[in-house]
């Protein structure tokens, strides 16, 4: 039973479940079973194999990725050791690369064709490539925000997928390969023609710059006491090599998405299948037990370290002695409410925030990390943030950020669709008790809807051409 347990969970890349009864486990000795019908038999051990498709569908999604212009690549949690193959395949069709989240850690964020993070939690750059593709290939990931995938008819669709049944899930495929994604991208990867003409690339690339620009400037914005994406700025600039990042399920995901740029050799992990509470410090503690040695970051909202966190740190007060490296940092989102949650009623049903069940009680986390023998501060304002990190990197043990954080930074979409604003508008009329201030982090933020989306890019590539005009009269 042991035996087969390995082998499901590998096989499967799944949970597998042992059942031992109680009349078994008392047993004193093992009794091998009779050879006859129905008796099972074991041995232990689990060899990888080869899982690759056929020859002739790796050249029809050739001749597919070939034939087009404006190829856009998302690799998910199964491309995450197909770091390599991923780049060679993208560097071949001059292609950018947008990762869901699960796959954060599947590219470096500092290649210049890493769109980052895609969806609801997405950057402008990946959604607008999403938008203006011709060509889908996507690679290990059923990311389930459809709606910001190609539209269906937009972009001819390839898929690689070691899971059948994540196959077509998402987007309807011209061709949908079975295989693990390296073997897979190596196979393929002789069948792809180099593409000379890197227009598409080169507006890939630009649109990525533009938005890391745009990412310093939010998180810059005024958001008193603390804007909640400035400890993210922040942290990302400061991870030391091989740093292991956790999320939990909420805000901080979000922030995570949009605003730490992995390195390579860098690890992350959220829950991002079932989007479970309380997953940052679990995942960080057991990063720290297989990886002693290395740094790692759990980023938590209020709600999730109410809800396990506070306990997940006896856990930590109890094990840190034995790891190698004793840095475990701890950055908590204290704004008092369940504020992912918060912006999706407003957004998603038109519901003004409830206090009711919105709103949590405040608790001192960084004073109870130093009651339980760790070390803590207290973060109130943008100018405690910078010296707060150095105390947390620097620290000789666990060291835990109580980061008091403005709610009203809106957790959205780069930009709104029109049913979307109608319900947020509806939302701050209709009662919302923090209207006035969701209003000026709105604003602030330059959330903006998809008319004015598309008029502002509109006038920009105006801009540019204009430039472009002035800079050949010049020359001549």
């Amino acid at each position: 039973m042991i035996d087969r347990a390995f082998r499901t969970a590998h096989g499967g890349r799944t949970v597998a479940a042992i059942i031992l009864p109680h009349d078994i486990q008392s047993k004193e000795a093992v009794e091998e079973p009779e050879r006859k019908h129905g008796k099972q038999h074991s041995s232990p051990g689990w060899w990888e194999p080869r899982v690759l498709p056929s020859d002739d569908d790796l050249r029809h999604a050739a001749e597919i990725l070939n034939a087009g212009t404006k190829v856009a690549i998302l690799v998910g949690a199964g491309a995450l050791g197909a770091t390599e193959e991923v780049i060679s395949v993208a560097e071949r069709l001059e292609a950018g690369v947008a990762k869901a989240l699960l796959g954060k850690a599947a590219l470096p964020d500092d290649l210049p064709f890493v769109t980052g993070s895609v969806g609801w939690l997405g950057t402008e750059a990946s959604n607008r490539m999403m938008e203006e593709c011709d060509t889908f290939l996507m690679v290990g990931s059923s990311m389930p925000y459809t709606e910001f995938l190609p539209k269906p008819g937009q972009a001819r669709g390839v898929q690689i997928d070691i899971e059948p049944r994540s196959l077509g899930l998402r987007y309807p495929m011209e061709i949908a390969l079975v295989g693990k994604s390296a073997e897979t991208l190596r196979a393929l990867l002789p069948h792809l023609k180099q593409k000379t003409d890197r227009s598409w690339r080169d507006r890939v690339e630009g649109n990525i710059r533009d938005w890391w620009v745009e990412v310093e400037r939010r998180s810059h914005a005024p958001a008193p006491p603390l804007n909640p994406q400035l400890p993210f700025w922040e942290l990302s600039s400061r991870l030391p090599d091989r740093a292991i990042v956790t999320a939990d399920s909420g805000t901080s995901a979000f922030w995570c998405a949009r605003n730490i740029r992995l390195r390579a050799d860098m690890m992350f992990s959220v829950s991002g299948g079932l989007a479970t509470m309380g997953c940052a410090l679990p995942y960080a503690l057991a990063a720290k037990i297989a990886h002693p040695d290395r740094v790692v970051v759990a980023t938590v909202g209020d709600g999730a370290m109410q809800m396990s966190g506070i306990s997940s740190l006896i856990d930590v007060a109890k094990r840190w002695s034995q790891w190698n490296d004793p840095r475990l940092i701890v950055l908590v989102l204290n704004n008092r409410d369940l504020n992912y949650v918060t912006w999706e009623q407003r957004v998603m049903e038109g519901d003004p925030r409830y206090e009711r069940s919105q709103q949590l009680p405040d608790f001192p986390y960084a004073r109870y990390a130093e009651l339980l023998g760790l070390a803590g501060a207290r973060v109130e304002s943008s100018d405690e943030v910078r010296e707060a990190f150095d105390r947390a990197f620097a620290a000789d043990r666990p060291f835990v950020i109580d980061a008091v954080v403005n709610a009203d930074v809106p957790t959205l979409p780069p930009w709104l669709r029109p049913e979307q604003e109608k319900k947020l508008e509806s939302a701050l009329e209709e009662g919302d008790p923090d209207a006035a201030g969701v209003r000026e982090q709105l604003d602030r933020q330059d959330v903006h809807n998809e008319r004015e989306e598309k008029a502002r890019r509109s006038g920009a590539e105006a801009a540019k051409q204009g430039a472009r005009h002035r800079t050949r009269a010049t020359t001549s």
